[in-house]
């Protein structure tokens, strides 16, 4: 049987460690951690998913979790390695901060605490002599992320990024007894500052973990959809939406996503495994992820309603949806005003949807133009509201792919 570190090695979740000992640590239990985020947007992404889930992990071994959302380095911002992050109004990040901290409570359950309740009455002299004065810049300039951005310059604000989350760590530390700090792999340069610092101020050994960023085939980042962010909150990001990303994540990744996306055990994921292979056009290991990280974020009723979903639209069954599930699922598809009595043909090509009528009548007699699943046959048929579905919504579809979301002016 696996010990816990073993697990979290099996599942891909060990990028770095700070120290051997932490091995033995973890496997016993009883540590108290914490992970953090800055408060960029008013919601988590799915990018975000792994990360929070191992906080699950860390507790369900018997370890204690404290959740940071950071405000005060939210208002500030981290380097990325490019180039200097705008900054954002500081009334933006106030509310992005309440918005993720009632999601984090919500999803997740756990503890959360705010850095700046004790970064706010920091004065600067008590900054540089009591925490700058033990961080060398040498030591500094060494961190990837920093020395990729000053090459495109960075500023003292967020060259100082660091040394704040150095200060959340030791604070954590001397007041809730936190000795361990957990991230993507892209803090490892903040989180060993905050252990150099910890050390040289109080001589206390405390450690830290970073996990590999999830990501596609092509080393992009997981949870990312066309160029956009896919959000936690359902009211951003759709269960049907997080459905249809999920169902098509590739055959070469889905098993890795299954170790760890999920809490499926390694003997449930190897019977997957073992099915994947020999029936990748089943999509059972995609449907499994699916389930599991649905199922997580928001019950199996809002998993079992994407699935439903997905099905009637496969089917071409739009009466039996609703609206608020029609514009999710058409979120973007191409948006096109109707005119009552306006002839089939006519707004196939003023909506462009058809570069000519000629193109659209050989389209309609070829029988790729359908109107809320119903396949056209006539040219002149005059358009009407009866049509819609509700009186407000005509999904039309050219060929197989192409679809459109008309509404009556």
């Amino acid at each position: 049987m696996m010990t816990f570190y073993e697990e979290l090695q099996w599942r891909g979740l060990i990028n770095q460690i700070s120290d051997e000992k932490l091995i033995e640590k973890l496997n016993a239990g009883g540590m108290t951690f914490y992970i953090g985020t800055d408060p960029t947007a008013g919601s988590l992404h799915l990018g975000h998913y792994s990360s929070f889930l191992i906080t699950k992990r860390l507790q369900k071994a018997g370890h204690h979790p404290l959740l940071l959302v950071g405000l005060a380095t939210g208002l500030i911002g981290d380097p990325r390695g490019t180039v200097e992050r705008e900054l954002q109004q500081k009334e933006e990040v106030m509310r992005n901060y309440e918005s993720l901290r009632a999601q984090v409570e919500d999803l997740f359950g756990f503890e959360v605490v705010n850095n700046y309740d004790w970064i706010k009455d920091l004065n600067v002299i008590d900054y540089f002599r009591n925490y700058g004065k033990y961080i060398n810049v040498g030591y500094m300039l060494s961190k990837d992320h920093v020395r990729r951005q000053m090459e495109t310059g960075i500023s003292y604000a967020e060259f100082s990024y660091m040394l704040i989350q150095a200060i959340d760590f030791k604070h954590l530390h001397e007041t809730r007894g936190v000795d361990l700090q957990v991230a993507g792999s892209d803090q490892w340069g903040n989180i060993t500052t905050g252990i150099e610092l910890i050390r040289k101020t109080t001589g206390d050994e405390v450690f830290g973990l970073t996990m590999p960023l999830v990501t596609d085939s092509q080393g992009n980042k997981f949870g990312k959809s066309e160029g956009n962010a896919l959000w936690l909150d359902k009211q951003r990001t759709s269960p049907y939406e997080l459905y249809q990303f999920l169902i098509n994540s590739e055959d070469s990744q889905v098993i890795t996503y299954l170790k760890r996306l999920t809490f499926l055990t390694p003997d449930e994921i190897s019977a997957i495994e073992t099915e994947h292979t020999e029936h990748p056009e089943k999509r059972i290991a995609q449907e499994a992820l699916a389930r599991e990280i649905i199922t997580d974020l928001h019950g199996r009723e809002e998993y079992e309603h994407a699935v439903d979903i997905s099905r009637k639209l496969f089917a071409g069954e739009y009466a039996g949806l609703d609206l608020r599930d029609i514009r999710s699922a058409f979120r973007g598809a191409p948006q096109v005003k109707l005119k009552e009595g306006m002839p089939l043909v006519d707004m196939l090509v003023d909506a462009r949807i058809c570069s000519s009528k000629r193109e659209a009548r050989e389209f309609i007699g070829n029988g790729a133009i359908s109107l809320n699943g119903e396949v056209q046959k006539e040219p002149a048929i005059g358009l009407a509201r009866s049509m819609a579905l509700q009186g407000e919504l005509l999904i039309i579809r050219r060929g197989k792919k192409k679809f459109y979301l008309g509404l009556f002016e």
